[in-house]
């Protein structure tokens, strides 16, 4: 990266490095835009969802185990759910990633 830098102000001749700098503050806002802003939207979304959690609700674990929420533990940060009749599996709060009957309905 130096490099380059160094390569454009010799081939500028000692220019003013205001474009350089211009330019790579438009890259970073670019990726900013288009790559950071859209992952901080998707962590609220599920954030939101996590913590509007009901029982009854069907979701998907962060390891992909659809089920049923049949408790949820607000102390210990926890939510049983019921992977299959009367099989009922305690994971944290915070790896109940997904609407499992919103993406039942789009398949």
């Amino acid at each position: 990266m130096n490099s380059i830098v160094l390569a454009a102000q010799a081939a500028g001749g000692g220019a003013s490095s205001l474009p350089m700098l211009l330019m790579m503050l438009a890259i970073f806002a670019i990726m900013w835009y288009f790559m950071i802003r859209p992952q901080q939207q998707r962590q609220k979304k599920i954030r939101e969802f996590q913590n509007s959690l009901e029982v009854g609700a069907k979701v998907v674990t962060g390891g992909g185990i659809y089920g049923t929420v049949k408790r949820i533990d607000q102390e210990k940060h926890t939510v049983d759910v019921e992977i299959s009749r009367g099989v009922i599996v305690q994971v944290d709060k915070s790896y109940v990633f997904a609407d499992a009957s919103a993406q039942i309905g789009n398949a």
